[in-house]
């Protein structure tokens, strides 16, 4: 069988990456176009029914998250991907398109649907080819390549808006998913031939399904992940209203927002020499510590100040708030898939399918309680971390079942 090291360790992880950050693209690059997307629409200048864009992109990355990890077990990765991408491609260009409000909703929950399927490839692939602590380590890398995205997107998107219309920002993912697309022919099939599911069947997919929710490590380490999903969804949801009702700085909102996606890459990037020192576990240890004092002092200086503190002030708390996102996401995901092994791309949908699509739906409600300060986000940030605290100290509790094939 052909093997990944044979394209390099490095073009691998970049590979996987820029896949991957497709999904972040297909947010990032239109947060700026709000604005521009109210006004085409006929919606009131502070309407947060555009916020429903980025929920129904979630819901689609949820919901198409469960179908790929089967179809990359059966007809391999590669294949897979591919069909992800074309999706991807196709719910972008629909929503070049859409003449109303529901249907650019519709269009966001088809190119989210395919969005899904490079994300589930991607986890699958290394979990196919790395173990343990050089699991989290690659996982860091790929995250810290997949930041760049963050942080150029939404002053590329401002960059457009200056000399053309706000759909433009559509057709130019599906220009860069069409450019992954060809890339992925260089990306050599990692499923190995004992792994391969050989059929389709309902009771099988359900059965593997059923395995990975059955495992209470991957379940509660996948529960931590979701409630980080939830509030960071969140954060992406409401951030450009943020900025503009809260702060009225909108004219800076890229070059910020850039800026704290810069210091997730940085901590990302961190995370992988720390990984080799104390180990996977240990750092989410230290790291929940840091998240949960983090978000109680975020919730004092929300409720001190009104909802209403200096940027400066907003802008450092959530540096150190996305800095632990950065730590505590790829070491979680790895502990959740470390038992996976025989169902690894089963796994990736089933774990990543319920991080998102509830993820999602949780960063929805905390949006509808927006009120022009940052008090709801602050206190989303504590729920979220005492709800990761529970879960992996639930999963620490747990016993380790090794991976078996799904028969």
């Amino acid at each position: 069988m052909e093997t990944a090291d044979e394209i390099g360790r490095r073009e691998l992880i970049a590979l996987l990456a820029m896949a991957t950050a497709l999904t972040a693209l297909g947010i990032d690059l239109m947060l700026p176009a709000f604005n521009d997307i109210r006004a085409d629409l006929g919606l009131a200048a502070d309407s947060t029914a555009v916020t429903g864009l980025v929920t129904a992109y979630f819901v689609g990355l949820g919901a198409g998250t469960i179908f790929y990890g089967p179809l990359a077990d059966n007809r391999g990765r590669r294949w897979t991907m591919r069909l992800g991408l074309a999706i991807y491609i196709g719910g972008a260009l629909l929503a070049t398109v859409a003449p109303t409000l529901p249907t650019l909703f519709l269009a966001r929950f088809l190119w989210g649907l395919g969005a899904a399927g490079p994300r589930v490839v991607a986890l699958a692939v290394i979990r196919d080819r790395f173990d343990g602590d050089e699991m989290s380590k690659t996982m860091s890398s790929m995250m810290a390549i997949f930041i760049l995205v963050p942080v150029v997107a939404p002053a590329l998107g401002s960059a457009v808006l200056l000399i053309a219309p706000w759909r433009w920002l559509f057709a130019l993912c599906a220009v860069w998913a069409v450019a992954i697309a060809v890339w992925v022919r260089r990306l050599p099939e990692t499923l190995a031939p004992e792994h391969r599911i050989p059929d389709l069947r309902f009771h099988r997919v359900v059965t593997a399904a059923r395995y990975v929710v059955s495992n209470r490590t991957a379940f509660s380490y996948a529960v931590g992940v979701t409630a980080l999903y939830g509030v960071f969804s969140s954060y992406l949801g409401s951030a450009e209203a943020i900025f503009d009702k809260t702060f009225d700085a909108e004219g800076i909102f890229p070059l910020v927002f850039g800026a704290l996606a810069a210091v997730m890459g940085c901590a990302a990037l961190l995370n992988g020499r720390i990984v080799s020192t104390v180990g996977t576990t240990p750092m989410v240890v230290r790291a929940l510590a840091g998240y949960g004092t983090g978000a109680l002092l975020f919730v004092v200086v929300a409720v001190a100040s009104g909802g209403r503190p200096p940027l400066v002030v907003f802008m450092v708390i959530m540096a150190v708030m996305l800095a632990f996102h950065a730590l505590l996401l790829p070491n979680l995901n790895t502990l959740a898939m470390a038992p996976m092994a025989a169902v690894a791309g089963t796994a990736s949908s089933v774990i990543g399918a319920f991080q998102l699509a509830i993820g999602a739906s949780l960063g929805g409600v905390l949006d509808r309680f927006f009120d022009g300060t940052i008090t709801p986000l602050a206190i989303g940030f504590v729920l979220s971390a005492a709800a990761t605290t529970v879960a992996v100290f639930s999963a620490r509790r747990a016993d380790v079942a090794p991976a078996t094939v799904v028969d």
